[in-house]
């Protein structure tokens, strides 16, 4: 989880805020704690139980996100929140992200987007972000950053970057012409080595921290 807030912030997807975390048993998870993603040490890993009636201290207020998409996502095995410049700045334009790439298509055929710009610190606006993401991978908060969930961390992290690739992508394709989405049967073939190619993008994300 250290290197996983390294590498969001080595690769300008986190500056001051974010945050990740980890299923550990049925009710528990990791998460880190509230501070620069780009210093975390293994060390700054706090303790999330979705049994208890609150938060724990040193847990970050939005960690009700991870709670509510935890309890919605019983496939999902790790969340990523970050601030991916060009998909909210795509979000606050209106602009739908699409797959126009191969690696797109991972995120499906549209990137839900959640209208709600405030922050999420309690339960019902949790509740009300988890319902936007429905099954998605991966949704965009108008204004406020993105969320991506993944099977284990590297995928969660890997979808993030490829979030805000997509972005930068829709955001030259719409400057230059019609951007032309994969079909559908396009999109299936790319879905269907996701899981591969998503952890060698984790390895590349990776790629320069030390071993």
């Amino acid at each position: 989880m250290a290197r996983a807030g390294r590498a969001l912030a080595r690769h300008g997807l986190v500056t001051a805020f974010g945050h990740v975390s980890t299923r550990v048993e049925a009710t528990t998870w990791a998460i880190t704690a509230p501070l620069p993603l780009g210093r975390l040490t293994p060390g700054a890993v706090q303790v999330l139980d979705l049994s208890a009636p609150g938060l724990g201290d040193g847990v970050p207020r939005e960690a009700w996100i991870h709670r509510a998409i935890a309890r919605a996502r019983p496939d999902v095995g790790a969340v990523c929140r970050a601030q991916p410049p060009t998909a909210t700045a795509l979000a606050s334009a209106g602009v739908a992200i699409r797959p126009l790439h191969g690696q797109g298509a991972f995120l499906g055929p549209e990137v839900p987007v959640h209208d709600d710009p405030r922050l999420v610190r309690d339960p019902d606006a949790a509740a009300r972000l988890a319902a936007t993401l429905g099954d998605a991978p991966a949704v965009v908060m108008r204004g406020n950053g993105a969320v991506t969930v993944g099977t284990d961390v590297a995928e969660a992290v890997a979808l993030m970057w490829v979030l805000e690739q997509s972005a930068r992508l829709t955001a030259t394709a719409a400057a230059s012409g019609t951007p032309r989405p994969l079909d559908d049967d396009e999109q299936a073939a790319w879905r269907a080595v996701a899981p591969e190619l998503l952890h060698r993008i984790w390895n590349y994300l990776n790629e320069e921290e030390p071993s």
